[in-house]
């Protein structure tokens, strides 16, 4: 019998070893990890079923397998999809592995990108549309975090899990479904159309390249704002302004691109897919092709450090594993500093004389104190509190009471406190985001800084403190 190759053998975990953490989503994180057979370097991402049944993303899940699928290695400007498998308690996607980061990260080390960068990658970003929209898929989530750099500092294009498969697409039976579902991707980059209840198209990935192409030319979104709100109102208001210098040609191809009207944007009418962005005074003297090779960012090409996954470690990913690799991810070398207070003692765990000798000092250096009603802070911190589409930050402040109590941080004024009872619980579904429920209502609620397992430890501490079992 002939064995099974390389291609078709089934995958475990355990023919990985994982390293790193590369990045995490809404219900997943993307892992380096190293073949053992072949010593080759993936991307895994790793999403947690549970997570993904609770909200109800199997979709998203299925329709980025899909859109890979469909888009196979036949694009050099896309990451390919080589294996997928499962366990009982998680997906595993193995992908390309962008070792040089991504285009933001260059953004904000770089502040902007010469002319000449801005022009290729633009390039190489525009026959990605194409073949994406040949393909009859419109990515809806096109953003500089979701552009790559492989190896050789050629643009991979990633998450897909919003994409729309035209041809896949069901007839509108409930039109409040599809309102409800209607807006996808990030606040600063979504068109005018999804932001007023009307389908997305292939010119909403237009918009998305306008703004990617203003961002590397200045190094700023074209659309801010202090709230989600504020930047959806600047959009469908075409509310926003080059800064001096900004280069004629891209700023000519950027007004065609940022247009309200879907169906006036340049490309919108081409017979033949894009040809009028091809021909734009932008990318003249331009072989779409023969590119060439990438032109260098700056005197130095930074890209990610080496990976070198440890030989010690062992193939393979369970919790003890994966939550080492996520705390090396906030921590990276630092496990000491982590570890200041005693390994077992509890937040709660205070004497009287400690409790009156913090107390003291936040009575006289803590500008939150009056919102406690004198209650002593054990843990305070910046939490975006989310409902429906936008996220307001607050200022949560976990006191003995027990209290946790959120302000507005800009007005300083309360804005409410989460009710205990021996029913609060708390879930942590990624490092950022956390959830905090009580009878009556859901918190959603996001750390900025990633310290969303500890805010779940602290309030199940303080809770246990409270309410015994």
């Amino acid at each position: 019998m002939t064995p099974p190759t390389e291609e078709s053998r089934k995958r475990t975990p355990t023919d990985y070893i994982f390293g790193k953490v590369l990045g995490e989503g809404s219900f997943s994180t993307v892992y380096l990890a190293k073949d053992v057979h072949t010593g080759k370097e993936f991307a895994i991402k790793v999403l947690e079923k549970s997570h993904i049944i609770r909200e109800k993303k199997t979709e998203y899940v299925m329709r980025e397998k899909e859109v890979l699928r469909i888009l196979g290695n036949s694009c050099p400007y896309f990451v390919r999809l080589f294996w997928t498998f499962q366990d009982r308690d998680r997906l595993y996607f193995v992908l390309s592995y962008a070792k040089n980061g991504d285009i933001l990260t260059q953004i904000d080390n770089r502040k902007t990108f010469t002319i000449h960068c801005a022009r290729y990658y633009a390039a190489e970003l525009l026959l990605g549309i194409e073949f994406l929209h040949d393909k009859g898929i419109i990515h809806r989530d096109l953003k500089p975090e979701n552009l790559l750099f492989d190896e050789n500092w050629h643009l991979l294009i990633t998450d897909l899990g919003s994409a729309k498969i035209l041809s896949s697409e069901k007839p509108e039976a409930d039109k409040s479904k599809t309102r409800r579902n209607s807006f996808v991707g990030t606040a600063q980059f979504v068109s005018p159309e999804m932001l007023t209840d009307s389908q997305s198209s292939f010119e909403s990935d237009l918009w998305a390249f306008g703004c990617i192409l203003f961002q590397m030319v200045c190094g700023e979104m074209p659309f801010r704002g202090g709230s989600e709100y504020l930047v959806f109102q600047k959009i469908l208001k075409l509310e926003y302004a080059f800064p001096e210098g900004f280069d004629e040609c891209a700023k000519d191809l950027v007004e065609s691109l940022l247009v309200i009207e879907p169906g006036k944007r340049l490309g919108a009418a081409d017979e033949r897919r894009y040809s009028s962005i091809r021909q734009h005074e932008f990318f003249s003297g331009r072989n779409f092709d023969d590119l060439g090779p990438p032109p260098k960012l700056g005197d130095e090409c930074d890209g990610l450090p080496e990976s070198e996954i440890p030989d010690y470690l062992e193939p393979g990913l369970d919790e003890e594993k994966a939550s080492r690799l996520q705390f090396d991810l906030l921590c990276p070398g630092e496990m000491s500093v982590r570890k200041k207070s005693l390994p077992n003692r509890k937040i709660t765990d205070l004497s009287p004389e400690e409790i009156c000798e913090r107390l003291e000092a936040q009575r006289k250096g803590n500008a939150y104190h009056s919102f406690v009603e004198d209650n002593l802070i054990l843990k305070q911190g910046f939490v975006d509190k989310k409902k429906g589409f936008f996220a307001k930050r607050r200022m949560f402040l976990l006191t003995l009471g027990p209290h946790l109590y959120y302000v507005d941080p800009v007005t300083m004024t309360l804005k409410g406190e989460i009710p205990w009872s021996n029913d609060l619980k708390t879930e942590a579904k990624n490092f950022k985001t956390f959830f905090v429920h009580t009878p009556n209502r859901k918190y959603y609620l996001e750390d900025p800084d990633g310290y969303a397992l500890e805010w779940c430890k602290v309030i199940d501490e303080v809770k246990s403190h409270y309410f015994p079992d």
